[in-house]
């Protein structure tokens, strides 16, 4: 019986492995949201709006708990840095893929 248990669990963290290995687009915006997350000194008042802006580019309105999405030439960017096996998983075309050429 243990054999069938640890087969079950193998077989289980390679499902979740392969799993996690495939990227989509929302899940590389997720990671670069989380990775550039703009750092401020004093917390807002309660009547207080942030806006945030990254080079020219509106990056949003800063709320409490809630993570702000990169802008598109920091998404690129964060692209090029990341695995090309990771890009092509999420981009297997590369149409949609933003870039950081002009």
């Amino acid at each position: 019986m243990h054999k069938k248990q640890a087969l079950l669990a193998l077989s289980l963290l390679a499902l979740a492995g392969s799993a996690a290995a495939q990227s989509t687009p929302e899940s590389l915006r997720a990671e670069c949201a989380a990775k550039h997350q703009p750092a401020l000194s004093a917390k807002p008042a309660a009547n207080e709006h942030r806006f945030v802006y990254y080079k020219g580019q509106y990056r949003g309105e800063q709320q409490a708990g809630k993570p702000l999405a990169c802008a598109e030439a920091q998404y690129a960017a964060f692209l090029d840095t990341l695995d090309p096996v990771r890009v092509m998983s999420a981009y297997p075309t590369a149409a949609g893929r933003p870039s950081t050429k002009p």
